[in-house]
């Protein structure tokens, strides 16, 4: 994971929003190499869903783009669940100088949805660290209460 230096605040924020938007909007288009662009080179991304697609994995731990991209080309080969629905409140979080996360919530205007959170590490402009943390619906899903994949 790269660490530099720290940016001014309204860059820092601008970047923020830039994530925020561009992450969303190319993971729901299920376009893996746009997405792929927002990380680092050795971001790391830490996620159960990495368990569901590779089963005989023993973490959910995935290190730069060398793993992390195959993963992405892997998860848009599978139907999305229909609980998938890609509601968001508008608004995301940061401690302003390095942090930036926003929900996913259960409850959307359309019904239940998996439930998650995002959590980042941004510097240079870049995802440096990704960690994925689900609600009771989206746990449900991946330990297989429920069927995701």
């Amino acid at each position: 994971m790269t660490i530099e230096p720290q940016r001014p605040n309204h860059i820092f924020l601008a970047d923020c929003d830039r994530i925020y938007r561009e992450w969303h909007e190319r993971a729901k288009a299920r376009d893996m190499d746009g997405l792929l662009a927002l990380y680092a080179q050795d971001a790391v991304l830490e996620t159960p869903l990495v368990q569901a697609i590779y089963r005989d994995r023993r973490d959910g731990i995935l290190r730069g783009h060398s793993e992390i991209g195959p993963f992405f080309a892997e998860a848009t080969r599978r139907p999305l669940n229909e609980l998938v629905r890609w509601y968001r409140s508008g608004r995301w979080l940061t401690d302003g100088v390095r942090l930036l996360a926003w929900e996913y919530p259960r409850a959307t205007p359309d019904g239940d949805q998996v439930d998650l959170v995002e959590l980042m590490e941004v510097a240079a402009g870049l995802i440096q660290s990704h960690r994925v943390y689900g609600g009771w619906l989206g746990t449900a899903l991946l330990t297989g209460s429920r069927d995701l994949i």
